[in-house]
């Protein structure tokens, strides 16, 4: 690491960290909730992390306590925080006419995780296009769904913000007023039109920008995907496929067949990373809740609106280990050799996410007095800024709601981001110390 990709860790931190006092401090305002007077502040920041990580964990019902105002701020958050604040300031820059700096081009370059600096103009401006786009279809389908139920214009702005909300993943919902305080898209979880609309929007979402220019330029040929695109496509499709077949087979059995193939389907895609649900979550078996904590710490792809571990670094994982049993000295994906330091960085993300959502959930469950299961399925929530909750949010004192805020800033930005904006890197210490011999396993 460079001193100059220390200083684009340093730019990625600072510009979600401007970004989400800006929304906590504009969320205080008296006219952004219902509220007499200002709101909590801590509620107010808790609200802009969740959005601007694009989580989804609320401490205030957003339909009934945010006024019109306050809904806009939260969307505006979402929008940037699911888009890259960096992609979006890069955009601003080029349409202002000035000229993009080599250091905003690596910072804008470590923030979509891509793989080298060339052409990171050209894709800023994918980014920003496509989200459009999709973000666009997707109002209009749910403008189908919500305008019978709430007229034409509320019904338009529903489906506006719950299109962004799904896209940018981060599962803010406004059924407040309509089928009562946090209760997600519980009314409609056998509308065909909202499932195959939002859960397209999350999955394509959380496929990353990458892999979208991937399938952009190669359409089907699938021979030319890079080696991260084809892992993502496959492991995403995987994490689809199998955990819906375990919760229609052997969850909410007392539900109808039509209620089991649509809940079981929405669960399974939102719960990775976006934060809705049609079926409230404490009604499932703790083997179900279990596999939601699994999921959910895996996340999405590098460089998209998903939190999580990603599916890269199972993919990195996985193989190493396989090298491993089959007494290969090198982890190999799709013909292609997987570098130390790739390894190293999945095992030291791991390592982090593990000991912070555990960790987290043992403070919280003391200083609550809650399950430590139920409290698990909260960070895990948190850090993989997905945004699901067993209900106990709103209830939580200051410090739980601390570790939470800090638990989503950690997840939406990158832990390695945040280490590694704040450990100073020297080269002199980089060289090599005698080797010494440890026994694992």
């Amino acid at each position: 690491m460079s001193f100059s990709s220390q200083a684009s860790f340093r730019t990625i931190s600072a510009g979600f960290l401007a970004v989400i006092l800006t929304g906590a401090i504009l969320l205080w305002l008296p006219f952004a909730s219902h509220q007499d007077g200002y709101a909590d502040f801590l509620d107010c920041l808790f609200t802009a992390t969740s959005a601007t990580c694009v989580t989804g964990l609320v401490v205030h019902d957003t339909a009934s306590h945010w006024t019109l105002f306050g809904q806009i701020v939260i969307l505006i958050l979402i929008q940037l925080g699911g888009m890259g604040v960096l992609t979006v300031a890069l955009a601003i820059t080029k349409l202002s006419g000035q000229q993009i700096d080599l250091r905003t081009r690596s910072s804008m370059q470590n923030s979509v995780s891509a793989p080298t600096m060339g052409g990171i103009v050209r894709l800023a401006a994918f980014i920003i296009k496509g989200t459009l786009l999709f973000e666009a279809v997707g109002t209009l389908l749910l403008a189908f769904s919500f305008c019978p139920i709430f007229g034409f214009w509320k019904g338009l702005w529903y489906a506006f913000f719950h299109s962004i909300s799904a896209f940018c993943n981060a599962g803010f919902d406004l059924m407040g007023t309509y089928s009562g305080h946090y209760s997600s898209l519980t009314s409609f979880i056998t509308d065909p039109l909202v499932n195959l609309t939002v859960c397209p929007l999350i999955i394509i979402g959380g496929l990353g920008f990458l892999t979208w220019e991937d399938i952009y330029k190669n359409k089907l040929q699938w021979q030319r995907y890079s080696m991260q695109s084809k892992s993502i496509i496959l492991l995403t499709t995987a994490l689809i496929v199998l955990p819906f077949v375990f919760f229609y087979f052997f969850e909410h059995v007392n539900l109808t067949p039509t209620e089991r193939f649509w809940s079981s389907l929405f669960q399974t895609v939102t719960v990775r990373t976006a934060g809705y649900n049609t079926v409230d979550f404490n009604l499932y078996s703790e083997n179900g809740i279990f596999l939601f904590i699994v999921l959910m710490i895996i996340g999405g792809a590098p460089g998209s609106t998903a939190g999580g571990i990603k599916i890269t670094t199972l993919t990195v994982l996985t193989v190493t280990a396989v090298s491993v049993y089959r007494r290969k000295d090198v982890p190999q994906c799709f013909g292609r050799r997987i570098p130390d330091e790739t390894v190293r960085d999945a095992l030291a993300i791991l390592s982090l996410y593990m000991f912070l959502f555990a960790g987290s959930a043992m403070v919280i469950s003391i200083a609550e007095g809650l399950p430590l299961i139920t409290c698990l399925f909260e960070t895990a929530s948190a850090i993989a800024t997905v945004g699901v909750t067993m209900g106990i949010t709103a209830k939580i004192g200051w410090l739980s709601k601390a570790i939470l805020i800090f638990l989503m800033f950690f997840g939406r930005v990158g832990g390695l981001t945040i280490i590694y904006a704040a450990v100073k890197y020297n080269p002199a210490e980089q060289a090599r110390c005698p080797k010494g011999s440890i026994t694992v396993g």
